[in-house]
């Protein structure tokens, strides 16, 4: 096995080759459900309501609901949970934090003109964390017969045997890195030593029974700024539009592990391996919505919503180091660090996220309480990677349209007044975005809350709970193993309201 000087380099690297996985499109795609006390309390069934700042992102015509100036900000505690299993070994993360994930303000304009059927006409401004990535997900177990060693060996067989030797990491392309990165740290061999050799074999140290960790920690944010109007018709029809400005912030750090302790001979094999990756995307985004509510009767109202597609344009930045332990029956060699010290800058490219669209149905109750229910649909498998003539992107495409799929949501919600206090409830339920219902699985949630009118002042609390399963892949080629992952995610959200 050839030993060589760890090659140590610093620098950026730009216009590297892709490297964006589906993944990323379902990550950016995906709502979490967010908002006020009011709404989370009541799973977010406000399609037919409105008069409530978050309604707003159920349907922009619900700004005209208000009679009066309002204004809110919202604080909320995300505990999140995550039990994994992998082969058989069970392993629970937590996190918990704490943020102020709303704010907004909605001014409404009455017509003193009775002869004027347009009653109101409103202007709102709402700002939400319409997704929190703050999570940690650790998976602990023993491989019988898969190591990280075929992760490497995957990306480097057709890749010249020269390029692996005498190559640069920050101008290789994102596929030779990886190769680069497992021949540097012995985890792979040549068959041959010609220049031109193009096959290798895996020199991890062979027998299965491989223990393994992976440790993926996120955080971030998906933000969400609408600026939103909406004017109401004889107070029967109301109608309303929002032009929403996106902001996308994910730092993601996974690391993972490997030992054996499988019988060596005189040959020096990889026992012990430790493989890091750094992600940062950042980037920004627009989208539109029109909405429509129609009170049929004093009780019944019907609502209707599109959602258009998001439009963003992402940057990335990712570093990767690598560090590998050979041994063989006399004892180990010193750890082969291979650190590049660079960071690849890739070229700039935009996902457009697929369109929904929501009927809504409400009861209305006079002043004791309503019902309400909303039901959307989004067709996952229409996400679209761009430039899409990029030969990359054109397969990436591809592959989403034959994974992904159309998904139901169903929110119902509940509100029962005693005076000045209020007693919520809701039941939220998504269909998975992925055809296998596996990768990603259907999520069902349950709510909450409670409220009371001081007068100018209202003050919200509610509790959420969700819950989903889903398999997490280490690596998308070559060692592909996954584990399972229950998700449960558990809002507490404290909403404080003043009307102006």
């Amino acid at each position: 096995m050839k030993k060589s000087l760890i090659i140590l380099i610093t620098g950026l690297t730009f216009g590297l080759a892709q490297a964006q996985e589906s993944v990323d499109a379902i990550r950016y795609s995906q709502d979490n459900l967010t908002g006020t006390a009011r709404y989370r309390a009541m799973s977010g069934a406000f399609g037919a309501l409105g008069g409530d700042l978050s309604s707003l992102n159920s349907n922009p015509a619900g700004s005209a609901v208000f009679s009066n100036n309002q204004m809110g900000f919202t604080l909320s505690n995300f505990d999140t949970k995550n039990e994994s299993n992998y082969y058989n070994t069970n392993y629970i993360e937590k996190n918990d934090k704490i943020k102020l994930n709303q704010g907004g303000v909605v001014f409404v304009f009455h017509n003193q003109n009775p002869k004027n059927d347009w009653k109101k006409f409103s202007l709102a401004i709402n700002y939400e964390n319409t997704n929190n990535f703050d999570n940690s997900i650790v998976s602990v177990g023993t491989n019988p017969t898969r190591s990280i060693g075929d992760y490497f060996l995957h990306y480097a067989n057709g890749v010249t045997l020269n390029t692996l030797e005498n190559g640069n990491y920050r101008n290789l392309l994102h596929g030779e890195q990886q190769a680069y990165l497992g021949y540097q740290a012995y985890m792979i061999n040549p068959v041959s030593t010609s220049p031109n050799n193009t096959q290798y074999n895996s020199n991890v140290a062979a027998g299965g029974n491989y223990y393994q960790e992976n440790s993926v920690y996120s955080t971030g944010y998906n933000g969400k700024l609408s600026f939103n109007a909406a004017t109401s018709y004889k107070n029967k029809l109301y109608l309303g539009i929002n032009l929403n400005t996106h902001f996308l912030d994910y730092r993601q750090s996974s690391l993972f592990y490997e030992d054996n302790n499988n019988n060596l001979n005189n040959d020096y094999r990889v026992t012990q391996a430790e493989f890091s990756n750094e992600l940062y995307s950042y980037g920004s985004g627009f989208s539109f919505q029109l909405g429509a509510i129609a009170k049929i009767t004093n009780e019944v109202r019907l609502g209707l919503t599109y959602e258009s597609p998001t439009w963003y344009n992402i940057y990335d930045e990712f570093s990767q180091k690598l560090i590998a332990v050979s041994s063989n029956s006399s004892g180990n060699l010193p750890a082969d660090v291979v650190n590049p010290n660079a960071t690849n800058i890739y070229d700039p490219y935009k996902l457009q996220t697929p369109s929904k669209v929501t009927g809504s149905f409400a009861y209305v109750f006079g002043k004791k309480g309503l019902f309400s229910i909303d039901y959307a649909l989004k067709d996952y498998s229409s996400t679209k990677f761009k430039p899409e003539n990029d030969p990359y992107f054109s397969g990436l495409n591809s592959f989403m349209t034959n994974t992904f799929s159309s998904t139901q949501e169903l929110r119902i919600g509940g509100e029962y007044k005693i005076e000045a206090l209020s007693l919520r409830a809701g039941y939220r339920f998504e269909e998975s975005p992925y055809k296998n219902n596996s990768t990603i699985g259907d999520l069902k949630g349950y709510s909450a809350g409670i409220g009371y009118n001081f007068g100018n002042t209202k003050l919200d609390l509610s509790y959420a709970t969700s819950q989903r399963n889903s398999q997490q892949g280490f690596f998308t080629q070559g060692f592909t193993d996954s584990a399972k992952i229950n998700t449960k995610i558990d809002t507490i959200t404290l909403t404080l309201l003043f009307e102006l």
